[in-house]
């Protein structure tokens, strides 16, 4: 399993670790990923993902994983954000049809 976050798609970074003497080795600059169970109100369930602590804040900030989701381009999501978001889009657009139209 990659260490990539699945919402932003945040991944591990290289860099330098530079000595008092201005050695320098590589090193790699990791994402505190933390798996988390996150609610969804139009799948009905909740779902586990493996997001970074900077996206878990993100997605609380914007309302939720469905809020965020919608809210965010395809362009700024992970892979797996990117089918989640096409699965609760599916879901609102069942949910809206079964709806009975108010008059």
């Amino acid at each position: 399993m990659t260490r990539r976050c699945s919402m932003t798609g945040k991944r591990a970074q290289v860099g330098n670790n530079v000595s008092h003497a201005n050695n320098r080795s590589k090193r790699r600059f990791r994402p505190n990923l933390q798996t988390v169970s996150l609610l969804s109100d139009a799948l009905g369930q909740t779902i586990r993902v493996r997001l970074s602590v900077h996206g878990l804040r993100t997605v609380e900030k914007r309302g939720g994983l469905d809020a965020y989701l919608l809210g965010t381009r395809a362009a700024g999501l992970g892979p797996e954000g990117i089918v989640l978001k096409r699965r609760v889009k599916k879901a609102l657009a069942r949910k809206s049809a079964s709806a009975p139209a108010a008059a």
